[in-house]
């Protein structure tokens, strides 16, 4: 495992040039690769202001994955972010269709909460300042400079304000309440941000700090703290981290949207398609169709001007 967090360490987010350096990041699997393809042509055609794009993949999806790589592409292998001791399985409760991770350090965790851990562990192996999220069933539809995450020496840190206090967001209350348990913040320190979106962007710093924090906290990896709790999202615990330990220092808070995303309920008709991406608000460039939904790819690329 590549890792530079040292426990105990207390690091300052520390004052970047000017114009700093930017990665868009994407964590993905081989059932998705096809979208992942999609959000490859189309963040080639739209985005500028980002130095390289990482595809972070479980080990066995490496070499499907290794055709999308370009000079500024590279898709990283799991084995090189995360420790050896998290084992990945074919798992029989699920009569081998899906993946479970398994350690004596961990819960049993699926797919998507390792692309979590992936997506924080991508701190300690990339060398970019600022590390910009992107799921892999994101597509952009218009031009979009990196430079947005950026202002006055200072990273965008989205963040809806208030919504946990409203009713129908107990999942994610959950997830802010272990954030701070992970942070060590006294559990009477409630948080009613939300932080969770697609196409966000964290200080690479920062996050170097953060697991460091953890660690100086518990005394282990900051992986085994993660991964003791099932119900996490990287997005609360670097957002609680941010403004509940450092209190905002070093960044700015938006609370729009880059990328319009359809999340649940059936596939879009290609009137209703053309329609959801006529009423994209001003500052949206991105769309993202859930892949659990099932949206053709072909169509997807039909409608927004590529070839099929």
């Amino acid at each position: 495992m590549n890792s530079r967090f040292v426990p105990g360490a207390v690091v300052e987010p520390s004052l970047l040039r000017q114009m700093p350096t930017a990665a868009i990041v994407t964590a993905s699997y081989a059932p998705d690769f096809e979208r992942c393809r999609l959000l490859c042509e189309t963040l080639d055609r739209h985005v500028s202001g980002a130095a390289h794009h990482y595809i972070l993949v479980e080990h066995r999806d490496v070499r499907l994955f290794r055709q999308l790589e370009t000079g500024r592409r590279s898709v990283v292998d799991e084995r090189e972010l995360l420790p050896r001791w998290l084992h990945a399985f074919d798992d029989p409760l699920s009569l081998f269709r899906r993946r479970v991770w398994l350690s004596l350090k961990t819960q049993p965790l699926r797919g998507w909460h390792v692309q979590q851990l992936r997506r924080i562990a991508i701190s300690a192996h990339a060398g970019e300042d600022v590390l910009i999220f992107c799921d892999s069933d994101v597509a952009f539809v218009k031009p979009f400079d990196c430079g947005a995450f950026w202002r006055d020496g200072k990273a965008r840190l989205f963040r809806r304000d208030g919504v946990l206090a409203d009713e129908g967001h107990d999942e994610h209350r959950i997830w802010s309440r272990n954030a701070g348990a992970a942070l060590g913040i006294d559990p009477s320190r409630t948080s009613v941000h939300d932080y969770i979106s697609t196409l966000i962007a964290w200080r690479r710093d920062t996050v170097l700090a953060m697991c460091g924090e953890i660690e100086k906290v518990h005394a282990r990896g900051w992986v085994e703290v993660v991964g003791s709790a099932r119900k996490f999202s990287e997005c609360m615990i670097y957002g609680r981290y941010v403004d509940d330990l450092l209190e905002g220092a070093g960044h700015f808070h938006g609370s729009e949207e880059f990328c319009r995303v359809h999340w649940t309920g059936e596939a879009l008709s290609d009137d209703e398609f053309r329609r959801f991406v006529a009423e994209m608000a001003p500052e949206q460039v991105a769309i993202g169709m859930q892949s659990f939904i099932g949206t053709d790819i072909g169509r997807i690329r039909r409608l927004i001007g590529l070839d099929c």
